[in-house]
């Protein structure tokens, strides 16, 4: 059974949702369908994504199935997948049930809830001839039932992988590169993207990869869906190329760059150069080519001045012999200024030289010897003053010592003096008679 959308509305509904509205103003039915977050499914629907867009922020929306039941976007059966986003939900229904839906949620007023049932990724094709490091804007879009979906935040809800698969030819420069991924496609209005939110995917793609055939396979995917798209194609080398040309003489500080077109690739009078030469202490010069008639062209830079490293970016824009605008970022180029050497000495500037490090070596010599003197000296002085000192500490020691020694025999021959004397008796006998008056 094929496919489709079911967004009949009863005319009785259709003419009252009009009548809401001046006379100016046209409303799609399925835009009618949807008033008050309803919306019914028919009977003969067996697949429906809806595309839901919510306030930025708000929680994920409410699903009221026809019977009363309610599905959230942590619980629903195994026949729905479910993306939220910042801004909305995508959520595929196998085998709906038929009848009035409703959603409960911050569904931002106005906007459409989109009912697909067949959802596909519309690329555009790689250009022929494409060249190594050529800036390249492609771009892609999800389809609904054969039209373009915009919903602001679908480029949060979708990854976009782009990816270079070599063909593995021999001879070629990819062989057995295997597949690599060179970027993406993204619809949030930077970079190459015009606009955000436009429904249009711009891609991002690195181009400076080995060269020969691939096939390019875009990738675009989530929870819900996963939808592929491949093209093969072939990767050639830049059809311009710059070197550097040293002087002859390396103290001029003269470089020339040597730019070589490919007339039978490239319109000669439509290709230019721009460069940009780096250098020392923050230098920066832009440089543009414009006056390229010939296959190969030399141009000079700018003299430098300062000694170093110098670096040049560079791009060009040209047109193909086939029509087509390119914008092609070169390999950088790099040179050195560096400061010559100094011719070698004469033998009267050697012999100078000697004599000035004789003297010098002989000067140093001496004011080597003198501070040796000076700190020996310092050293036996400093001794001798510890010696002194410490003599003198002694003898006033040894006199200390002499003085409390003789304090203590003094002492001892007092104390034996009182002893003795206490011990004599003093007392008078008892026979002792008292002499008498008058003799």
């Amino acid at each position: 059974m094929i496919r489709r959308v079911i967004s009949c509305v009863a005319i009785a509904s259709l003419w009252l949702t009009i009548s809401q509205f001046s006379v100016a103003e046209v409303m799609h039915s399925s835009q009618a369908s949807e008033l008050k977050n309803r919306f019914r499914i028919d009977h003969m629907v067996e697949s429906v994504t809806l595309l839901i867009q919510r306030q930025y922020g708000s929680a994920p929306v409410i699903i009221v199935k026809p019977d009363g039941s309610k599905w959230y976007v942590s619980r629903h059966p195994e026949n729905v997948k479910w993306v939220d986003g910042l801004t909305g939900d995508m959520i595929t229904i196998e085998n709906p049930m038929p009848g009035p839906w409703q959603l409960i949620g911050k569904v931002v007023e106005g906007s459409v809830i989109d009912k697909v049932s067949a959802l596909s990724i519309d690329v555009d094709p790689i250009p022929q001839p494409l060249y190594q490091g050529e800036r390249l804007k492609l771009t892609a879009r999800l389809m609904g039932d054969a039209q373009k979906i915009r919903l602001p935040g679908l480029d949060f809800l979708m990854n976009w992988t782009a990816k270079f698969i070599s063909d593995n030819n021999p001879g070629d420069e990819n062989f057995a590169a295997g597949s690599v991924i060179v970027g993406t496609y993204r619809d949030n209005g930077e970079a190459l993207d015009e606009r955000p939110d436009d429904g249009v995917f711009t891609s991002k793609l690195n181009l400076t990869q080995a060269w020969g055939g691939y096939t390019l396979q875009v990738t675009a995917k989530n929870a819900v869906l996963e939808r592929q798209y491949s093209e093969p194609f072939r990767l050639s080398t830049r059809p311009i190329d710059v070197d550097i040309v040293a002087p002859q003489n390396l103290e001029s500080g003269q470089w020339d760059l040597r730019i070589i077109v490919d007339e039978n690739e490239l319109v000669l009078a439509q290709t230019h150069i721009e460069a940009e030469l780096v250098g020392p202490a923050g230098m920066r010069l832009q440089v543009t080519v414009s006056d390229i008639n010939s296959t190969e062209t030399l141009y000079s830079l700018s003299k430098v001045n300062d000694f170093g490293s110098y670096r040049i970016k560079l791009t060009a824009v040209s047109t193909t012999k086939t029509g087509r605008e390119i914008y092609l970022t070169l390999p950088e180029q790099f040179f050195n200024f560096i400061k010559p050497p100094e011719p070698p000495p004469s033998a009267e500037e050697l012999a100078a030289k000697a004599d000035i490090q004789a003297k010098k070596a002989e000067s140093t010599a001496k004011e080597n010897a003198l501070l040796l003197l000076i700190t020996v000296n310092s050293v036996l002085l400093l001794l001798g003053i510890l010696v002194l000192l410490f003599v003198r500490k002694r003898s006033n020691l040894k006199k200390a010592l002499a003085a409390a020694q003789a304090r203590m025999e003094k002492e001892t021959r007092q104390q034996k003096i009182t002893l003795a004397l206490d011990e004599i008796d003093l007392s008078m006998p008892e026979d002792f008679d008292e002499p008498k008056a008058g003799y």
